[in-house]
């Protein structure tokens, strides 16, 4: 893929037609290279600083590599020294139509990363779509397409300002939901949410204020929200990889699994034990690079 000047948002339809496509579902992921638990800026990292296992993470992460290579492409970025977490790529940026918006991340021990996930989107050809610093934005951690690309969901809470979701949205004039976050726990959207390409919808409802619970029982009936319990959200239930009708999880210990390949989903479970120290498991570590649509399964759209 040949590399663009970056131009305004509105520019021509030309340019366009020479951002990044894909016909087929693909992700990057970026090895655990430096990956540790060097510091604390979510509840999950507290109690293990310097406790995961770097031998233990990166045989974790090459068995997620090697599930979701079987479902679609995979780019890969190496880890710029110095930035412990950028193995969790999904809170990177987020994706769509060859536009990347880029995070502004909250805490200046991920901000490294910012410059580095530039000039790779760049080199790829991607037109860059810049959130200001003054306004947090953490990438598919907090904002997330249904599989149609027609809606966007976004979280603001602990690590997102609510002032950053038209911003983001205006990227690709899409309408955005907004949610509010209220347990520290579950500090970024894709922790407690994750709409499924059945239709159906995987959520944590306590970690949403209640106006945010009645906008998601608005959008899905019933039949089409699978609550999980606690034990499962703090085992990152939601946090998952959905490509087609397949599913990458970590493992929860429960039923869950059995629930979802009841709704027609082929799910595999993974040890992701060491990245959940650092609060992420398996969607934090593939960011989305090709339509949402695409690695849903969906008909693209004429």
């Amino acid at each position: 893929m040949s590399s663009i000047s970056i131009a305004p948002i509105s520019s021509s339809s030309s340019t366009f037609s020479s951002l990044p496509h894909f016909d087929r579902p693909t992700y990057l992921m970026c090895p655990p290279e430096w990956y540790d638990v060097n510091y604390v800026i979510n509840p999950w990292m507290a109690g293990n600083l310097h406790r995961p296992s770097r031998d233990k993470a990166f045989a974790q992460w090459k068995e997620l590599h090697s599930q979701l290579q079987r479902l679609a492409d995979i780019r890969l970025i190496h880890a710029k020294p110095g930035s412990p977490d950028m193995v969790f790529v999904g809170h990177t940026a987020l994706v769509q139509h060859g536009v990347a918006a880029l995070s502004s991340f909250t805490h200046p021990q991920r901000q490294t990363e910012e410059e580095h996930l530039r000039k790779w989107f760049q080199a790829a050809g991607f037109l860059v779509w810049d959130t200001p610093r003054e306004t947090a934005f953490e990438g598919e951690g907090d904002a997330l397409f249904d599989p149609t690309g027609e809606r966007l969901w976004a979280a603001h809470g602990v690590r997102t300002c609510l002032q950053s979701h038209r911003h983001v949205a205006d990227a690709w004039h899409t309408p955005v939901t907004s949610l509010h976050l209220v347990d520290p726990r579950f500090y970024h959207l894709d922790t407690c949410f994750a709409p499924l390409s059945g239709g159906h919808l995987l959520y944590f409802p306590v970690a949403f204020d209640a106006p945010s619970r009645a906008k998601i029982e608005a959008a899905y009936a019933p039949e089409k929200r699978i609550a999980v319990s606690e034990q499962e959200a703090t085992h990152f239930a939601c946090n998952v990889i959905n490509v087609g009708n397949n599913i990458l999880m970590g493992i929860t210990g429960t039923t869950l699994a059995k629930r979802l390949e009841d709704l027609g989903y082929k799910v595999t479970e993974l040890d992701l034990s060491e990245f959940i120290r650092g609060g992420g498991s398996a969607k934090a570590l593939a960011l989305r690079l090709s339509d949402s649509r695409v690695s849903s399964g969906l008909p693209a759209q004429i």
